[in-house]
């Protein structure tokens, strides 16, 4: 069985950074991409940023600039770095990774989401 913990949300003022964690569990054969998604109320799920196995990134145009992702494949864990925080980037972040438990087999896993509140 494969879980995704997250941890890092929390409430920040405008400007700030927070860096969010993401660690797969269980048994792993290997992982290809891991991401970052967000869903902010009333809106759907959007990809906000994700990393490939071999550490090509790809990033929303809203957070270009300003967020940047990583990975520790050793750790099967995957970070976000978010700076310069806005308003707008309140929303429900949720970790996913699609992840191999056997050679022949991918599947799509996501974490329980984690909550980021940006405010004064």
């Amino acid at each position: 069985q494969v879980r995704l913990v997250e941890s890092g949300g929390g409430l920040v003022q405008p400007g700030g950074s927070l860096r969010l964690s993401c660690a797969a569990s269980g048994s792993i054969f290997s992982i290809n991409t891991m991401d970052w998604y967000r869903q902010a109320p009333g809106k759907q799920r959007e990809l906000v940023a994700g990393v490939s196995s071999g550490g090509s990134t790809n990033y929303a145009d809203s957070v270009e600039g300003r967020f940047t992702i990583s990975r520790d494949s050793g750790k099967k864990t995957v970070y976000l770095q978010m700076n310069s925080l806005k308003p707008e980037d309140t929303a429900v972040y949720y970790c996913h990774m699609t992840i191999r438990t056997v050679i022949w087999r991918s599947d799509d896993y996501w974490g329980q989401g984690t909550q980021v509140t940006v405010s004064s």
